[in-house]
């Protein structure tokens, strides 16, 4: 839920994408950082780079509107730092 709320603060994306879609932009982005966050991703410089990377295509893979990438992105690393403590390590 906190990852669909970051991609839709942004208005335009909600008229364009709508809400399906950003539903399913949410759950691929929790899928992704859930896999690519390890214990000290947060302190590590190239591991947030890459999930930024991630993240970043993903929102490009769905056509996500370019004038809030950037903000989505960080908005959605911020949630995954807050909800990454309570995810199990695989």
């Amino acid at each position: 839920m906190a990852f669909y709320d970051a991609l839709e603060t942004n208005d335009s994306a909600v008229k364009l994408l709508g809400d399906e879609t950003l539903r399913t932009i949410a759950r691929e982005l929790v899928e992704t950082a859930r896999k690519n966050t390890t214990i000290d991703w947060t302190l590590r410089e190239n591991v947030r780079a890459h999930l930024r990377v991630l993240v970043k295509r993903i929102l490009r893979k769905y056509g996500y509107p370019p004038d809030m990438q950037e903000k989505a992105t960080m908005t959605v690393l911020e949630q995954a730092e807050v909800l990454s403590a309570n995810w199990p390590l695989v």
